[in-house]
């Protein structure tokens, strides 16, 4: 996900929410994320889509999320995070993101899908105003816990390296959920002061959280979660903590998304010592997509000379 892909609010069994279209490029496309916007409201919200038109401005839907009805401000705070996935838009309307974080900050003890998605955002603007990150970090601490992740899906994908430790004290939530998506946040952003909390949650309780701290690790360049990545590719394994059902309506296949997540990381880090899991699962994996990434990942474990 080169830039983070959305938020689903069972916060357990959702390791397989690697991709969304949503989730801005950031994410790196073989991290595992909570998808908390898309997944589990995007049904309910197609029902309500006719109440906004097409090709809408950002300062249009600014308008119906400050003072639309209850079952209009939503739909358009979810519209303008789609919006701002358009690089051309902050090109277009300069000023959206002061507007944005009027928004996010006008929005604490409003309902909680119009901050998320606000929140959401703010996450994609490239040049965020200057207290953006302040206003951000104030809100980690929010009642709601999807407006939570949210918050720091977006910290994560601004990528500022001053949040890592506001990252490290949010990891020691309860909610599975918010430490998955701060550790994929703290793998999202650059340095190494992350490493030892990245390394502690390979232990944790939560198998999706070991996963995503797996990869973390291996887009720092560091193989310390090896063993974690060998147990991703093993199909039985994963099956028995992710739901194997296609989610309803797409073709979309969980435990699949997890394997090829776990085959992008031993990917780049060229991990030879999987090159044995990886020639079975090319040859033998029910998914032709896990096929095809293992296959993809053979090209690097062992190139043609």
């Amino acid at each position: 996900m080169e830039n983070l892909d959305e938020p689903q609010s069972d916060h357990r069994g959702e390791a397989d929410e690697v991709k969304s279209p949503a989730i801005p490029a950031l994410a790196v496309q073989f991290f595992l994320i909570p998808l908390i916007v898309v997944s589990t409201v995007a049904a309910v919200y197609f029902g309500f889509r006719v109440l906004l038109d097409d090709e809408r401005t950002p300062s249009e839907y600014l308008n119906d999320i400050r003072v639309g009805g209850r079952e209009r401000r939503w739909p358009a705070a979810y519209e303008l995070s789609r919006l701002m996935d358009n690089p051309d838009i902050q090109l277009e309307y300069p000023e959206l993101g002061s507007s944005l974080l009027r928004a996010f900050e006008g929005s604490d003890g409003d309902d909680p899908r119009v901050r998320r998605y606000l929140a959401l955002a703010v996450g994609r603007l490239q040049s965020p105003p200057p207290d953006t990150i302040e206003r951000l970090v104030n809100a980690l601490d929010d009642a709601d816990s999807e407006t939570r992740i949210s918050v720091i899906w977006a910290l994560g994908s601004l990528g500022d390296v001053s949040v890592v430790p506001e990252l490290q004290r949010v990891y020691g939530s309860d909610d599975a959920g918010v430490r998955k998506m701060a550790v994929y946040a703290l793998g999202a952003i650059d340095g190494d002061s992350q490493m030892v909390t990245l390394r502690t949650a390979l232990n944790d309780v939560a198998p999706d959280v070991q996963w995503n701290a797996a990869i973390a690790l291996a887009r720092h360049g560091s193989d310390y979660g090896l063993s974690v990545l060998r147990r991703m590719l093993d199909r039985e394994y994963v099956k028995k903590i992710v739901d194997p059902e296609m989610r309803a309506g797409t073709n979309i296949d969980p435990v699949a998304e997890v394997m090829i997540s776990g085959l992008q990381a031993v990917s780049m880090l060229e991990a030879t010592s999987l090159q044995a899991a990886v020639v079975e699962l090319s040859k033998t994996d029910q998914s032709m997509q896990v096929r095809q990434a293992a296959l993809e990942a053979l090209d690097v474990l062992r190139p043609e000379s």
